[in-house]
């Protein structure tokens, strides 16, 4: 399906640090934007508050590969064995249907798969911050992750980065009023094209 003609997607994508969550919640609040989250699915347990159909769509490894069995996913990844993420082609259609514009907050290799598909209609946006020395130090000040974590953060980051030209846009956090306020203008400008 996933033929409403005016909806578009915007994607967000960055390594871990990059303040891209706290963008896109900027954006959902701003009026006039006319957009909606896209729930990824994810078969990974539940953390803290979590809730379905909420932060995310939990399903077991076998309703998850069930989907894929079945091409319901617009771009899935597993990324451990058996820990699997993606966007349901229902959760875009359902934002298509209510007439708005779906923003994503996914991982580098779902963002570009994305843009692959729908490549008129994506607008994939690629935040960083200044440095990966800025990004471990955003990660420490969380004080959310152990040691081990943060430097398998900053590895992936550091692979991460190289995906970065890919991406219609290359957003540098370093200011993040003035990030939001970049985003806020390029949805804006993408979204009434």
């Amino acid at each position: 399906m996933l033929d409403s003609e005016q909806g578009k997607l915007i994607v967000f994508s960055a390594p871990s640090g990059s303040g891209k969550t706290t963008i896109v919640r900027h954006l959902l609040d701003k009026d006039g934007l006319n957009l909606d989250f896209s729930i990824s699915a994810t078969s990974r347990a539940r953390r803290g508050k979590e809730e379905h159909g909420k932060d995310y769509y939990f399903l077991s490894p076998e309703e998850f590969r069930d989907h894929i069995e079945k091409d319901e996913f617009v771009e899935w990844e597993e990324v451990y064995a058996n820990n699997y993420y993606g966007t349901l082609k229902s959760e875009v259609e359902r934002i298509w249907k209510e007439g708005k514009h779906a923003v994503f907050d996914i991982d580098v290799v779902g963002g570009l798969r994305v843009k692959e598909k729908f490549p008129e209609r994506t607008l994939a946006v690629f935040v960083k911050t200044p440095s990966i020395e800025e990004m471990e130090r955003r990660l420490r000040a969380r004080k959310t992750d152990s040691e081990e974590k943060i430097k398998e953060r900053v590895a992936k980051a550091e692979k991460e980065m190289e995906f970065a030209p890919r991406f219609d846009v290359i957003l540098v956090n370093d200011d993040l009023e003035k990030a939001m306020a970049e985003a806020v203008e390029l949805v804006r400008k993408f979204t009434q094209e």
